[in-house]
């Protein structure tokens, strides 16, 4: 335990910070896997609007700094890899 005020202050807001940003990690990683459940059905109309969205917390989670930029950069190509597919193979 720290004895210095500056200390104890520094490890309150390190809590802090640390709580914020595994509630905000949580939250990513239940919308990957709401993603990878829509990919699972094959339901491209609802996969569709949340890609959107999700592509959008991507970049919000790497301005954030909680994804490295290339981290970010290669799930949003697998992702969309995986539904161009889901959509090659529903047309043909």
């Amino acid at each position: 335990m720290p004895s210095k005020k500056s200390a104890i202050k520094d490890l309150k807001q390190s809590k802090k910070k640390q709580e914020h940003n595994t509630s905000l990690k949580k939250a990513f990683k239940i919308e990957q896997k709401k993603i990878n459940s829509l990919l699972e059905s094959k339901d491209t109309t609802k996969l569709k609007t949340e890609l959107s969205g999700f592509v959008s917390k991507i970049d919000k989670a790497v301005t954030q700094k909680l994804l490295h930029k290339n981290k970010a950069s290669r799930k949003k190509a697998q992702l969309l890899k995986k539904v161009q597919q889901l959509s090659c193979v529903k047309s043909s």
